[in-house]
């Protein structure tokens, strides 16, 4: 296909990027204009940014002044540092994981020109300031990779653009009745548009879809380089092999072949996550994926205890409450864990909600034919337990009930949630018939798939505990650490996905009568209400899934995603909590 033409100026020729990305002239300075720089300063910072020649010597660039307290709201994070993860490692396997966080370097540059252009530019263009204002600005921008505040409903922090739905995915004045209208006059492009590996850019009055393999090339080919230096450096053949298979289809966009070996790894010292898989920056389609990479290496310990859950899978995919065509067989499919420390992360894995733990790939064909991978980010677990969910549930649950959250009750939940992501339908049956789930839904579908991994992971162990998998005497520990997991994540409000997913699960629990607020102010489970409102919420998800039904799901979330007043009371109260941690790596950043 072909590229957008672009217009460049007075640009010299060479200093643009050959990506049709990186918009120029004009362009490029309307898009910058809500921070009311000049035109001067913002045709430098645009020239820099492109020729990636700004660095930490540049000028201070001049800004609008923040639309909020920024330091305010940095303190609602808690700075945790990742150590390099190195220790006890050979000389050849630093050396290994060096390449792999090089290469991991390149998805972070191409993440934020799939976010936010004209933050990319302000983060740039602040590395040379000296002032602690300057660098709180900077520090938000990396929070939240973009001027856009996750905890204010996307609101920008700094200048005045409005948030986009599609980020950089589209053109920004874009409606879903142009793409509809678009489409209907020609169905041969919907595939096109609708693609999770395209940008769509208007040429004229056409709509173009441009592979990301060529709108990201200039990434791509050294992130490509960096992944078969690092094969070359592997032991293991098999990880060696599919960082190989990975290199190549960054360069074509074909992920089949790599993922396959991705999941058919056994128990590697070293692994990596690199691809776009999330649709979590698309919030106009629901289709599109952003680029994010982790760098993987084994928790030899903790994996082992995890071993146990595997063999459960099929059994769990055969009792949910769902018609037998819609729960294909999960006997055979590979579900390998693993626990891992993560010493460097780019991308959306970077950026916003700090995951602890990932359920990958994405493709339903991979889930029907082979399986999917649960990893589990160990020294991510920690900090977010230590430092968030604990404190958090003794200032909101009755004390009696938060003594029962714990380490192990809230790894537990997070490992069935992740083994939840792979289970259910994997498309779903419509009118026009077997649709992709996210297509099927739109945006709605990643807090639809969040709350579906909560709740059905919830059901899970309440199905193992009955089997005697689990002990039953262990039930309330798993309950308190969920409901405990919810005060948590619902401080992100309904603008990011997974604290949209359990605002509804909340609300939903309280209708049941399943989660009561006592006279003290404080909240407490009633234990004999819960596991059937899991099982009802579970089976409302599932069957939306199964059946694609956009406008089922959309007055669900319209009926359950909005927070009290009594609960927004509650946690302004916990405000010595922080939201999330923000994580220091011991490999420092190197954004081209």
């Amino acid at each position: 296909m072909s590229a957008v033409s672009r217009q460049t100026g007075n640009i010299p020729p060479g200093v643009i990027s050959s990506s049709p990305l990186i918009e120029s002239g004009p362009n490029y300075i309307n898009y910058i204009s809500g921070m009311r720089l000049s035109h001067s300063i913002a045709a430098g910072i645009m020239l820099a940014c492109a020729s990636g020649q700004l660095d930490a010597q540049a000028a201070c660039v001049k800004h609008d002044a923040p639309n909020e307290d920024i330091g305010a709201q940095l303190s609602r994070f808690r700075r945790v540092p990742m150590g390099p993860a190195t220790a006890g490692l050979t000389t050849r396997e630093k050396q290994l994981v060096q390449k792999l966080v090089d290469a991991s370097r390149f998805v972070e540059s191409i993440y934020w020109r799939q976010s936010d252009l004209a933050g990319l530019a302000l983060y740039k263009g602040l590395a040379g300031c000296a002032s602690t204002s300057d660098n709180n600005i900077r520090r938000f921008l990396e929070i939240n990779g973009s001027r856009y505040d996750l905890l204010n409903e996307n609101k920008p922090f700094i200048g005045k653009d409005p948030y986009p739905p599609g980020r950089e995915s589209f053109p920004k004045d874009i409606t879903q009745k142009e793409i509809d209208d678009y489409v209907a006059a020609h169905p041969d492009k919907k595939a096109d548009i609708y693609n999770p590996l395209t940008v769509i850019k208007r040429q004229g009055s056409d709509l173009v879809a441009i592979p990301y393999h060529v709108a990201y090339r200039e990434w791509l080919v050294p992130a490509a380089k960096a992944l078969r230096d690092a094969a070359d450096l592997s032991a293991d053949k098999a990880f060696a092999n599919y960082l190989r298979l990975r290199a190549d289809a960054l360069l074509t966009d074909d992920y089949y072949a790599s993922d396959v070996a991705w999941v058919k790894l056994e128990n590697p010292k070293f692994d990596i996550i690199f691809a776009p898989y999330e649709t979590y920056l698309d919030d106009f389609l629901g289709v599109k994926t952003s680029y994010g990479a982790a760098v993987l290496v084994r928790n030899e310990s903790e994996s082992q205890k995890l071993a146990k859950f595997v063999q459960y899978v099929p059994d769990i995919q055969k009792s949910l409450p769902l018609e037998d065509i819609d729960k294909p067989s999960k006997e055979g499919r590979k579900a390998p864990m693993e626990v891992m420390d993560t010493p460097f992360r780019a991308g959306d894995i970077r950026h916003g909600y700090q995951a602890v733990a990932d359920n990958l790939p994405n493709d339903p064909r991979i889930h029907e034919e082979l399986g999917s991978k649960r990893i589990f980010f160990k020294n991510f677990m920690d900090a977010r337990v230590n430092y968030v969910v604990l404190p958090i549930a003794k200032l909101l649950m009755r004390p009696d009930q938060a003594s029962m959250a714990s380490m192990d009750g809230y790894l537990s939940m997070v490992v069935m949630h992740e083994i939840s992501h792979g289970i259910g339908p994997a498309f779903s049956r419509t009118a026009k018939g077997k649709v992709d789930i996210p297509e099927a839904l739109g945006p709605i579908q990643s807090a639809l798939e969040e709350a579906k991994a909560d709740v059905v992971g919830m059901y899970a162990l309440d199905y193992l505990m009955t089997r005697g998998a689990l002990p039953k005497a262990r039930s309330r520990d798993y309950y308190a650490s969920y409901v405990a997991g919810i005060f948590r994540t619902v401080r992100f409000g309904v603008a990011e996905a997974h604290g949209r997913g359990q605002m509804m699960e909340f609300n939903y629990l309280t209708e049941k009568g399943a989660i009561v607020r006592e006279a003290s102010g404080r909240y407490a489970i009633d234990f004999t209400k819960i596991p059937s409102a899991i099982a009802s919420v579970a089976k409302e998800l599932l069957e939306i899934e199964a059946t694609g039904d956009r406008a089922r799901a959309e007055a669900w979330f319209n009926k359950y995603d909005q927070m009290p007043e009594t609960l927004k009371a509650a946690l302004a109260k916990a405000s010595s909590v922080p939201v999330d941690i923000e994580p220091v790596s011991a490999f420092a950043d190197q954004i081209k």
